[in-house]
């Protein structure tokens, strides 16, 4: 129940005008702090309902691949330039962008991430990792503007912090590989 209202509070904050409107304001605030927490909302309420959640994930999300699917294609959906524009141009999309990434990739995620394999978590981390790069690349070295509501600076700042944190993430899990080891959790 914590968990639940931690979530909402977080999305709620989030929404508030100023907020919102202040993190709009760059790519870099929408694309790599708001995106990010609207999915870790999800992420914290579907830690707080897994339990509760168990009998229907034994029947629907097996090894955790479904739910996994699910976070995929919604990613897919909310990383395109066109429905960033959308969102900042419609109260409809912001409304959608509110609702879809909390609840189809944050809250998935945290069901599904204990249920896959360990090859999966590799592969997942691994296609995360890379996807960053080849992004912040695109979006750096793009000669057009992509999303029509930021300008050109701002889209070649996002792509560099991107590919910075691409590398970072390169360098973390390799560290974790080699000299921590992964466990199967």
């Amino acid at each position: 129940m914590k968990r639940m209202f931690i979530s909402l509070g977080m999305v709620l904050v989030l929404s508030i005008p100023p907020i919102r409107h202040g993190l709009e304001e760059s790519m870099i605030g929408q694309m790599l702090i708001q995106i990010p927490l609207l999915a870790l909302a999800g992420y914290i309420l579907g830690i707080g309902l897994k339990k509760r959640m168990s009998l229907l994930l034994s029947r629907y999300n097996h090894y955790g691949i479904p739910g996994l699917l699910i976070v995929f294609f919604a990613n897919i959906y909310w990383i395109l330039p066109r429905s960033i524009d959308a969102a900042l141009n419609s109260a409809l999309f912001e409304t959608i962008k509110f609702i879809t990434i909390p609840l189809l990739i944050g809250f998935p995620l945290a069901l599904s991430w204990r249920s896959l394999h360990l090859t999966v978590k590799g592969f997942v981390c691994a296609n995360v990792i890379s996807m960053s790069f080849v992004m912040g690349w695109f979006y750096a070295n793009s000669p057009i503007r992509l999303c029509n509501n930021y300008l050109t600076e701002q889209q070649f700042q996002l792509g560099n912090s991107f590919m910075l944190i691409s590398a970072f993430l390169l360098i973390s899990f390799f560290c974790k590989f080699f000299f921590i080891g992964i466990k199967n959790s």
